[in-house]
């Protein structure tokens, strides 16, 4: 088990799936100890509507997250160097992270969190999807940082 980090960056295509679910889940989990945003390659999509329900379903509220890219982040001041780490769910946030990166001694993580936009038939279905990426990135985190601090 790992000592949490001071602070950690999760990224992905949009900001509008994995990343914003894994900031959530992480914050409810640790608690406000940790420092932790989410970004994506892009910044072209809302937070995604599956998303925010598979999260409410375990009390984490994703419905006030505001997307954003990147470039978004360093324009808003949050220089990538202020992360301890950063978590890329997707090959191409990891991509990114790893090309911003090389400037900086920082660690980039990748954990291939599977991306389920575009799956499933109906709403049901779409939600199993949803819920097995949200299910993923909670182990993920309790592998890497133990039990959550207050139950899930």
């Amino acid at each position: 088990m790992e000592k949490l980090p001071q602070s950690v960056l999760f990224c992905c295509d949009h900001n509008a799936v994995r990343s914003p679910m894994a900031e959530g889940i992480m914050k409810k989990f640790y608690g406000t100890g940790t420092y932790v945003q989410s970004v994506g390659v892009k910044n072209d999509m809302e937070i995604d509507g599956f998303s925010i329900a598979v999260c409410q379903e375990i009390n984490v509220e994703l419905s006030r997250h505001r997307s954003r890219s990147f470039d978004e982040m360093e324009q808003w001041g949050d220089d990538l160097s202020s992360f301890d780490l950063v978590v890329a769910l997707s090959p191409a946030s990891q991509r990114r992270a790893l090309e911003l990166t090389r400037f900086f001694h920082l660690d980039v993580d990748y954990w291939p969190i599977m991306d389920p936009t575009g799956l499933g038939e109906n709403r049901e279905s779409k939600l199993q999807m949803y819920r097995q990426s949200r299910d993923q990135i909670i182990e993920k985190l309790i592998s890497r940082w133990g039990d959550p601090k207050e139950a899930p």
